[in-house]
């Protein structure tokens, strides 16, 4: 069934691909498909497979092409409760069951993996998280406030954070507190 419905759906991803091929963000793009697919090679059917199927890679395809999206995005719409509010956004971002998921950071750094009904957000108009390169942030978490998130950090489902994570750590609960260290087991609250 599903390659029936690749081949129907086929024709609606020509006008993807010219934006594809045309894209600044092209190089992103295809470490986005990298990291989605958790493959270190990537190829054309893996993106057109991708675009049919996945809609959280969609949805990360349509932000990178910015307002081009409003001209195919018709063709293929993404039926996700899933917003991008962050302007800078490195390669290599997975969406993984974005349902009910908004990203409102300053910024976000290359290879992060975000869960489904995660919110990474504002607590006033202005105060919102940085979040550092390979930061995994998992489901149900919830990252507010003028805050910096280390790289290579984990955010445990549910946790609720308010304060600076250093890099290399593990982070759980509510209130957060650090119960991995640099690979080390400690319990320091945030």
């Amino acid at each position: 069934m599903k390659k029936i419905a690749f081949v129907f759906l086929l024709p609606a991803h020509i006008p993807h691909l010219i934006i594809f091929i045309l894209s600044s963000k092209k190089n992103y793009i295809i470490k986005d498909l990298k990291h989605h697919t958790l493959k270190w090679k990537w190829n054309i059917y893996d993106l057109l497979y991708s675009l049919t199927f996945q809609p959280e890679f969609r949805a990360v395809f349509y932000y990178r092409i910015g307002p081009l999206r409003y001209l195919v995005q018709w063709l293929h719409p993404v039926f996700l409760n899933l917003y991008f509010l962050t302007p800078q956004i490195g390669p290599g971002l997975r969406i993984q069951h974005g349902f009910s998921t908004v990203i409102a950071a300053k910024s976000i750094g290359k290879g992060c993996w975000i869960n489904q009904q995660v919110t990474i957000g504002y607590t006033n108009d202005v105060d919102c998280p940085s979040i550092g390169d390979y930061v995994t942030i998992n489901a149900g978490a919830i990252v507010i406030g003028n805050i910096t998130i280390g790289n290579n950090s984990v955010i445990g489902s549910g946790a609720i954070v308010t304060k600076n994570v250093p890099p290399n750590c593990t982070v759980v609960g509510n209130p957060a507190r650090i119960i991995k260290l640099d690979g080390k087991r400690v319990n320091i609250r945030l």
